[in-house]
């Protein structure tokens, strides 16, 4: 089952413990980490559910370049980490 791990400069914002969950995809993933801690979705998520600027989403240490990549392939040992992506300005 794919591990997801929050940053606790996310944290900061919004409670985010890591969790084990079930989901063939990265969007599934994420959707059950959203069932428990819904606030997440919209800190995540944009209104058409793709991922908002400010987050950075690293699968297995690759980045996650396609806001809209909810439909990407997963497998059951992935490690999935959120981040706050900051810009200097």
């Amino acid at each position: 089952m794919p591990t997801i791990v929050f940053t606790r400069a996310l944290e900061r914002f919004l409670e985010a413990p890591c969790a084990t969950v079930e989901g063939a995809t990265l969007g599934a993933a994420l959707a059950a980490v959203f069932a428990s801690r819904p606030a997440l979705r919209g800190y995540v998520l944009d209104d058409q559910g793709a991922l908002r600027r400010h987050v950075a989403v690293y699968v297995n240490g690759r980045p996650v370049k396609d806001r809209a990549a909810a439909r990407r392939s997963g497998r059951p040992d992935d490690e999935i980490y959120v981040f706050q992506a900051l810009s200097g300005g």
